[in-house]
């Protein structure tokens, strides 16, 4: 039993694991829980779980994600995704890196605002979600879509 009071499962590898609270984190935890996967999310801030949808059944965390035993605590030793959605691009690469390279996490996605940082994690088989990037990317498919029906 972990600190939260509740049995993990060994081997199970179907937990996820969002570190931050947040639009995004709320929103992922919130869409995956009614699904019946195991979830459990870490903020540092109590007050940002209220964000959780009320069908949300998985686990929260108060600490800090960059804390080891956090993350112990969190089962990231069955985890088989981690999701690193903190507001802080070198928060969210830290967090990356640990369940990546000591926990060898088998999917770790994390988000960064600085498309400069995206070089930090090339070659480390972490996915990074750029919300600037996506942007332009759906505002050029918007455009070549106006161009086609001009023609």
């Amino acid at each position: 039993m972990n600190m939260m009071g509740f049995k993990k499962k060994k081997k199970d590898k179907n937990l996820i694991i969002i570190a931050g609270c947040g639009r995004l984190g709320s929103s992922i935890a919130s869409l995956l829980s009614p699904q019946g996967k195991d979830v459990v999310i870490i903020d540092r801030d109590g007050n940002s779980f209220r964000k959780l949808s009320p069908d949300y059944g998985g686990f929260s965390i108060e600490a800090d994600a960059t804390d080891i035993n956090t993350l112990k605590d969190a089962g990231i030793d069955e985890a088989s995704i981690l999701m690193a959605f903190t507001d802080n691009d070198n928060t969210n690469i830290m967090i990356a890196q640990i369940a990546k390279k000591i926990f060898l996490v088998s999917k770790v996605i994390t988000r960064l605002y600085d498309t400069e940082k995206e070089s930090i994690l090339n070659g480390s088989n972490i996915y990074t979600i750029n919300p600037a990037r996506l942007s332009i990317t759906a505002v050029d498919e918007i455009f070549a879509r106006a161009r086609e029906v001009e023609s």
